[in-house]
């Protein structure tokens, strides 16, 4: 037996019981006639003691012990003479009657403590020593917990986790899609899946009712913190349900998950249209953690002379609180950041509401002050705030202060990752317009069903068609979409045609689908979440990287098994395959 206990299981009652412990070994310290060393696994850290009046051999053995070595010992549960409060063993230690050392290790390229002096890309090659520091191994037990928690409570309400293929054909649209190719067909290929999308309809149509899996994905696309080229996703479906069926499903989800994980108690999810979401806040995903809501400027300040304002389409401000006192220095530092290339703009246009009521702008000689003062009253600002302006292209500029938004929201510390602002966005125009294809683009996907109020629109004025679809957002982060889904073949068909496809392409690519809408095919309706994401908001953060256990970096490459790799030409052989490299 290696142990009896964990190493973060034993207590002052322990005392006096002889105990079997193993794990690796966190440091030690050589203290001449006594040596400690730390003794962790993945529960915790015991101090194990050793004395040269109890033991002068065993002790000798001990000053020989590396760090994480792996080691096991048995002995006797003391009480520490100097307790340590920063941990639940920190009262107890081991008199160590026993050492084995179960496998040597060589230096560790980086500290195994919880803050590291490891840089991610090294520690992306030992990814395995990197996982037996605390942070990255409490947010790989709390994915395990979230995993375990929506199982649970989709599995009370009678979801069924049905398995979908792996190994399935090239799909259009979307991202680029992981092909395989096959050995037994020569000349074909599978290709990964992106989502379960057309595989979850059919098992409505076969009568499943209402499934989940929590499965991967494959994207083969640019990649961000935020990205990785294989994914989990909560993916969910339902028959015989209407819109307002799955939202109250999926937000009950998401609160059993707030509370069991966190805690917290939220008692309503907002609603809000795509619209609103973009004339309020400048994307699609807002974060309601803060206000700094959008203030359309036009009608205040155009036509006053000043042609920066006059002659753009849209001049847009935003209230920030308290930061009348900026200095010069500050607001010079804001300008820039907005004149950065990814941001995009030409200059930044600032107005302070001071605290004595009075107001001091950049722009003061080309506007009054009863007039700046209406600015301040049509943003809502009190005395002490200031009032940042952008103004150009609409949709540039919307995006801009879009960013500038959450940027000051950062700054002044409004984004606390331990407060949760769920919002279900609505509403989704179903179609986007790509300028470089010339053609429209379904906004979620193919399969997605129009409003019934918009149908007769379709053809004639398809960029107006609002979508029966809805993103679940959580502080500035979509972290779950879906919509209710098309079941007629007749619509499906008129869908194809408005994206591009010929009769023959829509047939060769979904008239597996198709076919089955004639075959009696329900309402039904789904959704699915980015569950690294999910977990990684859980966590407190953004970046879903540390939340998975052997991640990509963003090259989409794993540097720990070097991985993606040529193969051998026997292998190729096989395939009826020959690689040549564009020059």
């Amino acid at each position: 037996m290696y142990r009896t206990h964990t190493c973060g299981e034993l207590r002052i009652e322990h005392v006096g019981t002889t105990v079997t412990l193993s794990g690796w070994v966190q440091k030690s310290r050589d203290l001449g006639g006594m040596t400690f060393a730390d003794l962790r696994d993945r529960y915790g850290i015991t101090q194990l003691a050793f004395n040269e009046e109890w033991n002068a051999d065993l002790l000798a053995s001990a000053r020989k012990l590396g760090r994480e070595f792996v080691v096991s010992i048995s002995g006797e549960v003391i009480e520490r003479t100097s307790k340590n409060k920063q941990i639940p063993t920190g009262e107890v230690e081991i008199k160590v009657e026993k050492l084995t050392v179960l496998n040597a290790s060589a230096t560790p390229p980086f500290t195994i403590e919880d803050e590291t002096d490891g840089g991610e890309e090294l520690r992306m090659k030992y990814r395995y020593l990197d996982i037996r520091r605390n942070p990255v191994r409490d947010n790989l037990l709390l994915r395990s917990k979230v995993n375990l928690e929506v199982r649970k409570y989709l599995t009370d309400l009678g979801f069924a986790d049905v398995e979908t293929p792996f190994l399935i054909k090239s799909t259009p649209e979307g991202a680029r899609d992981f092909v395989v190719p096959s050995r037994m067909n020569e000349g074909e290929f599978y290709a990964l899946p992106q989502s379960p999308q057309t595989f979850k309809q059919l098992l409505m149509i076969g009568g499943m009712d209402k499934y989940f899996q929590i499965v991967k994905c494959f994207r083969d696309e640019d990649l961000r913190a935020d990205r990785q080229p294989e994914f989990t996703q909560i993916d969910c479906e339902m028959a015989f349900v209407e819109q307002e069926d799955i939202l109250q499903t999926f937000e009950g989800l998401l609160k059993h998950l707030l509370k069991e994980v966190k805690g917290i108690e939220v008692n309503e999810v907002p609603r809000m249209t795509y619209d609103e979401a973009m004339e309020k806040y400048g994307n699609d995903k807002p974060d309601i953690r803060f206000g700094m809501e959008f203030l359309n400027m036009n009608n205040l300040v155009q036509n006053k002379g000043f042609k920066v304002f006059d002659d753009a389409e849209s001049v847009l401000a935003i209230s920030v609180p308290g930061c009348a006192s900026y200095t010069r220095k500050q607001l010079d530092k804001l300008t820039d950041w907005v004149r950065r290339p990814q941001i995009g703009m030409k200059g930044l246009v600032y107005c302070k509401y001071n605290e004595d009521g009075s107001t001091k702008s950049s722009i003061d000689k080309f506007y009054t002050e009863e007039q700046r003062l209406e600015w301040m009253t049509s943003a809502g600002a009190e005395k002490g705030d200031l009032l940042l302006i952008l103004a150009g292209d609409d949709k540039i500029t919307r995006k801009a202060m879009s960013e500038l938004r959450l940027y000051m929201g950062e700054t002044l510390g409004l984004r606390n990752p331990e407060v949760f602002a769920p919002l279900w966005v609505l509403d989704f125009p179903l179609l986007e317009w790509d300028d470089d294809s010339a053609r429209y683009h379904a906004m979620h996907h193919p399969f997605t069903s129009p409003k019934p109020e918009d149908l007769d629109k379709l053809e004639s004025d398809p960029g107006n068609v609002k979508a029966n679809a809805y993103d679940l957002v959580m502080n500035g982060n979509e972290i779950g979409g879906g919509s209710i889904r098309i079941h007629d073949r007749d619509l499906q068909k008129r869908m194809f045609n408005l994206l591009g496809f010929s009769d023959e392409e829509a047939q060769k690519q979904f008239g597996f689908l198709m076919s089955a809408f004639e075959y009696g095919a329900p309402p039904h309706g789904g959704v699915a979440f980015g569950f690294d994401r999910l977990v990684a908001l859980l966590g407190g953060d953004e970046v879903i990287r540390d939340y998975i256990a052997f991640p990509k970096n963003n090259s989409g490459r794993d540097v720990m098994i070097d991985s993606p790799a040529t193969i051998s030409g026997e292998q190729l052989n096989e395939l009826n395959l020959a690689v040549t490299l564009a020059k």
